[in-house]
């Protein structure tokens, strides 16, 4: 299993009361953009939409990324 970054939008859209639309029209991204980075299959995000994301919602980006290391492999000798 690979490291991977994972997008906590749900939570942070919960806490702030806020719906995935008001978030799309706040942010202008797509509905189907937010939705890709929601299910963590986005492979970047700019960091312009970050600070938009972070605005909008207002908070940091610390509160809506967290990194999950994968398993590490083990070299046999």
């Amino acid at each position: 299993m690979e490291d991977e970054i994972i997008f906590n939008i749900d939570v942070m859209l919960a806490k702030r009361k806020m719906s995935v639309t008001e978030l799309s029209q706040k942010v202008g991204i797509t509905m189907a953009n937010i939705s890709i980075l929601k299910n963590g299959k986005a492979k970047a995000v700019k960091v312009s939409t970050l600070a938009k994301l972070c605005r909008a919602l207002d908070c940091q980006p610390g509160d809506l990324l967290e990194y999950r290391p994968g398993e590490e492999s083990v070299d046999e000798e």
